[in-house]
């Protein structure tokens, strides 16, 4: 398996397919197109990294920082290549570089149905901020 940043607009249809076949957490949306994935790797292009099995893309992170907090976004792993590692590698290593670039805490979200990805986080050091509560506004 290896871990490398994710190229535009190669990777796009094999992340996209990657993101579809989440049962639960992951959810394609506006913020997936590829304009918007395009505007994100011009922020962050060293954060947005893929695994590849056999020249396959199988799994994907996105990690974010605006200079002040990180975040990380849609870590997604195919079905059968769960539970051998590559979620863990993926996150350990974008943990790694949001660190490099000074960042002191990061945020993700996962949904309330989620209960897998909770406890894989979980067991990662990653603590559930129980008494925050998150607002959204989605912009035209």
């Amino acid at each position: 398996m290896k871990i490398r940043e994710f190229n535009f607009p190669a990777d796009y249809p094999a992340a996209l397919k990657v993101w579809g076949s989440m049962e639960v957490g992951v959810q394609v949306g506006r913020s997936d197109s590829p304009e918007e994935i395009q505007r994100k790797l011009q922020r962050d292009p060293d954060l947005f990294l893929v695994a590849e099995e056999n020249d396959e893309i199988v799994a994907t992170i996105i990690g974010g920082y605006d200079g002040r907090r990180g975040m990380v976004y849609h870590l997604a792993v195919q079905q059968s290549f769960r539970k051998h590692g590559i979620g863990a590698q993926l996150l350990e290593e974008v943990e790694r570089r949001l660190q490099a670039r000074g960042c002191k805490k990061c945020y993700l979200l996962i949904t309330a149905d989620n209960l897998g990805a909770a406890r894989f986080y979980e067991q990662r050091g990653w603590l559930e901020m129980k008494h925050d509560r998150i607002f959204a506004k989605e912009f035209p």
